[in-house]
């Protein structure tokens, strides 16, 4: 396992924005095919090959980049290591990105699926309430550890890693009729 680790600490190094992309677009779709095998039980024979292929795109497209950026801006405004700078990245990762990026994460599944704007507009309605109550019982505490232990480069993947499960259930929320 430490080749592979050690060709992937090569790779963010040379390529950081790319491969922070590329590991984000993955894992969603990964989560994608966790949502639909151990979540919604489809089994293979009826494994929606398109959605999963949607949604890594919406990791490669939103997800990667949007929270990319996001890390690079709140260590430019935010700067230091200490417990209090973490615990406001956090508080402004939670409130001011976490909102919009919910929401905004649904429409983009809704509408690549070729959802219309009212069938769109009515999933968010429906769904983004919830989704965002479950966002704030995981993601503050992660997020703390994370902009406190974690090196601005390797956030987005370890995030991404962590979110295997919150985006399987993203996937779920995203797809359910």
């Amino acid at each position: 396992m430490t080749l592979p680790w050690r060709v992937y600490q090569m790779m963010m190094l040379k390529h950081p924005w790319k491969v922070q992309i590329l590991t984000a677009g993955t894992l969603v779709g990964c989560s994608d095919i966790v949502s639909q095998q151990l979540i919604e039980r489809r089994g293979f024979a009826n494994h929606d090959t398109k959605r999963t292929i949607r949604m890594t795109i919406v990791g490669l497209i939103y997800v990667g980049p949007v929270l990319g950026v996001w890390y690079k801006f709140l260590d430019q405004i935010i700067i230091g290591k200490s417990k209090t700078v973490a615990l406001k990245k956090m508080l402004l990762d939670q409130f001011a990105l976490a909102p919009c990026f919910l929401a905004c994460f649904l429409a983009v599944a809704g509408f690549l699926g070729g959802h219309s704007r009212e069938e769109v507009w009515l999933k968010l309605k429906k769904d983004y309430k919830d989704t965002l109550v479950s966002n704030y019982f995981i993601w503050p505490a992660v997020q703390v550890l994370n902009f406190y232990f974690v090196p601005l480069v390797y956030r987005l993947p370890l995030i991404q890693i962590v979110a295997l499960m919150w985006n399987t259930y993203l996937s779920w929320m995203a797809n359910k009729i």
